[in-house]
């Protein structure tokens, strides 16, 4: 019989053709044009706070965090995050999130900033980005734009420009 429980592991050097194929198939080629996507592809994903899902051996799931600076604050940033159509709507995707915030946490980073739909995302922790307190480099809906402490207050009197973290 095959082990059809899910699995959480880190992505590692190999799983990385896999990945990026997964990004393609629930994107679609629009998505390397958003804002986000400026910034992920000028600052290479930490690896070792990225995770796949895996039903068995099948790749069902992946999530990616990059090092960047809001102002001259250290964060960082969450996406893309994916889950094959057919395994969404079964945690998944939650529980991706909720063990990459998890290593952030444990390795001392304070913040992780997204663009993606609050409601969604509010279970794992986020909330909205005061206006006007952190400026994406492009075009981003205000309201899209989310936050989540890993420290209590960590958010506290940041602000400025998204950008990536050359120096992560």
């Amino acid at each position: 019989m095959t082990d059809l429980s899910l699995t959480i592991l880190p992505e590692t050097p190999a799983d990385t053709a896999a990945v990026e194929r997964l990004h393609e198939r629930t994107f679609g080629p629009g998505a390397y044009a958003r804002t986000a996507y400026r910034i992920r592809e000028r600052a290479p994903h930490h690896r070792d706070l990225s995770f796949l899902a895996r039903i068995g051996t099948l790749l069902v799931g992946a999530v990616r965090l990059t090092a960047i600076r809001i102002g001259d604050t250290k964060a960082l940033l969450l996406g893309p995050l994916t889950v094959e159509p057919p395994f969404r709507d079964r945690g998944i995707g939650l529980e991706l999130m909720e063990r990459a915030l998890a290593e952030a946490r444990a390795r001392g980073h304070r913040l992780v900033l997204l663009v993606g739909d609050e409601p969604y995302y509010a279970r794992a922790g986020f909330k909205r980005v005061p206006r006007g307190s952190a400026q994406m480099p492009g075009p981003v809906d205000p309201a899209r734009l989310l936050v989540a402490e890993l420290e209590p207050g960590a958010f506290t009197g940041v602000s400025g420009p998204v950008r990536p973290d050359w120096d992560a």
